[in-house]
């Protein structure tokens, strides 16, 4: 709810603040006191274009501040805050400020947080609906029709709304499906002939390592072959070392009595001939270990070839190989098998696409309950409107199926038709500004608290009636002020009778400087302006009277 209005340097207004309550507040004035005014700067807070010809004659900026009850969590204008990463402090209230340059800069602020202009309207489009001739918002944007017509008739979307997700969730898969046999189809010879050569290859992770170290072993053999070779010719063998030594060994153990010192000699020559030995078998082991088939060694320097070969031509690790052709095995698996595939998956699309037009027909024929309900609501609010030859019809029409939605596949707009046998059109398009209001009214009426923002402003919405009409659009304002704060600029002394605040609006000068200025009045000052309504400049008894019987009435 609008709770204060802070306006400076606005054209006449120097400087004004206005406290607004719940329930309907009647603005009142003489033509030209400056009401247009007063709506142009709650305007210019909300986020309209900034005009540089608002800000008054002689100053550098005009400023307007509006004050907000604190929006609960759930509240629309809450979450759009949220989403643009503004704070509200919890039982603070919601401060909206707009400056304009007289050179034309502006700048918006919310609770001192700057934002864009056009944040500032969306913000001010979920608070406040300001109704005019000149209103684009609100009820006569179409493209809010759809939601106000399902909170009327409680259509509830939700189902639609799954079964939509469903169903383009199934459709991407397919598509998904169909690319990759598309592709892979495109390729079937190349991956034919690439899953045969590496299947009958059969490279294996790790193989590369494997083969290489092999390799490398059998090439250090190679080396060492020859040097082996000739170490065993001179240990072993008739005239080799070691028989040498065992010959002296035994010789010297036939003449070792002779002399104790040879002893020695003999162990000596023992302790060689076991080292020697030793050395021999140790040479052996080696000489086995290091020995290799050179035909192997062929295969295996072919296979790292070609191993190393493949992985080039794929252009992929020689160890990715195997998945390699586990990969390109699946797709032309999947080229084989793509039919039955794209077949399923088209019969899961089918399913969950009836499913959502089974569901979004039903909530069609619920939104075509509703519009009737609503059309007869509307049409039993026109006739004490002095819109009695006018008609109301809500057009609930199929979309083409590229503008289905997961709100279903309806275009729903209200539509009138002013006089008796001409065609029904938007509100906008063949309504004065006096009927627009009223239309609109009748709408909001129907609509009771069904959507829409909290605080609603009605301007001039009498104009061009009075007597019965004007106390019936005062009726109905003060119906809809049990659920939303109105405000309402008007000239009507019956509108203005049914206000629970009333302000006025008025225009003074000291023969030099000309001001706006806005009274609240009191009982006394309001039966007094109620009556001026009345009777014009000279007030007269009967109209004070007829002021009375105005404000006891209601």
């Amino acid at each position: 709810m609008l709770s204060a209005l802070s306006i400076r340097n606005v054209v006449l207004i120097e400087a004004l603040d206005l406290d607004f309550g719940a329930g309907l507040s009647v603005l009142t004035g003489e033509t030209g006191a400056g009401k247009s005014i007063l709506l142009d700067s709650l305007g210019l807070a909300l986020g309209a274009r900034a005009d540089s010809g608002l800000v008054r004659t002689g100053e550098a900026q005009a400023s307007v501040t509006a004050t907000f009850d604190p929006p609960p969590a759930g509240h629309r204008a809450a979450m759009l805050l949220a989403d643009n990463g503004i704070e509200m402090e919890p039982g603070e209230p919601l401060l909206i400020r707009r400056t304009v340059k007289a050179d034309g800069g502006s700048r918006a602020f919310v609770n001192d947080s700057a934002c864009s202009a056009a944040l500032l309207r969306e913000l001010g489009g979920c608070l406040v609906e300001i109704h005019g001739q000149h209103d684009d918002r609100g009820l006569l944007n179409a493209r809010g029709h759809r939601a106000l017509l399902d909170a009327y008739g409680r259509c509830d979307a939700g189902a639609v709304g799954a079964a939509y997700g469903a169903w383009r969730k199934a459709a991407s898969i397919l598509a998904e499906a169909r690319a990759t046999v598309d592709t892979a189809a495109r390729d079937r010879d190349y991956l034919a002939h690439a899953v045969d050569e590496l299947t009958r290859f059969r490279p294996e992770p790790g193989e590369e390592a494997t083969l290489a170290e092999e390799r490398a072993s059998m090439q250090k053999g190679a080396r060492l072959t020859d040097d082996l070779s000739a170490i065993a010719d001179c240990l072993t063998g008739s005239d080799g070392g070691l028989a040498q030594l065992r010959q002296a060994a035994r010789r010297l153990d036939r003449i070792a009595a002779e002399d104790e010192r040879l002893a020695a000699v003999l162990e000596a020559l023992d302790r060689a001939v076991v080292e020697a030995g030793e050395a021999e078998d140790r040479l052996a082991e080696v000489a086995e270990a290091l020995s290799f088939d050179p035909a192997r060694l062929d295969d295996i320097e072919t296979r790292l070839f070609d191993l190393r070969g493949l992985a080039r031509k794929h252009q992929v690790q020689p160890d990715d190989l195997a998945d390699l052709c586990t990969d390109m095995a699946a797709r032309l698996n999947a080229i084989e098998g793509g039919e039955e595939h794209i077949a399923a998956l088209e019969a899961d699309v089918a399913k969950k696409a009836a499913a959502y037009r089974a569901a979004a027909q039903g909530l069609s024929d619920e939104r075509q309950q509703a519009a009737g309900k609503l059309d007869a609501a509307v049409a039993a609010e026109l006739a004490p409107l002095k819109l009695d030859a006018a008609r109301f019809r809500t057009v609930v029409a199929p979309l083409d199926e590229g503008q289905w939605s997961g709100q279903g596949m309806d275009r729903v707009e209200f539509e009138i038709s002013t006089n008796p046998g001409a065609p029904f059109a938007p509100l906008t398009k063949i309504a004065s500004g006096g009927e627009l209001s009223r239309f609109i009214l009748a709408l909001k009426v129907a609509l009771a608290e069904q959507g829409g923002a909290d605080t609603l402003i009605f301007d001039e919405i009498d104009r061009g009636v009075g007597g019965a009409v004007a106390s019936a659009i005062g009726e109905r304002l003060s119906r809809l002020a049990r659920s939303n704060q109105i405000l309402v600029v008007t000239h009507s002394p019956q509108v203005a009778a049914r206000g629970a605040g009333h302000l006025l609006i008025a225009k003074s000068s000291d023969g030099t400087v000309t001001r706006t200025g806005v009274h609240a009045l009191d009982d006394a000052e309001r039966r007094e302006e109620i009556a001026r309504m009345l009777s014009g400049a000279e007030i007269t008894a009967e109209a004070r009277a007829q002021a009375e019987r105005l404000l006891e009435r209601v």
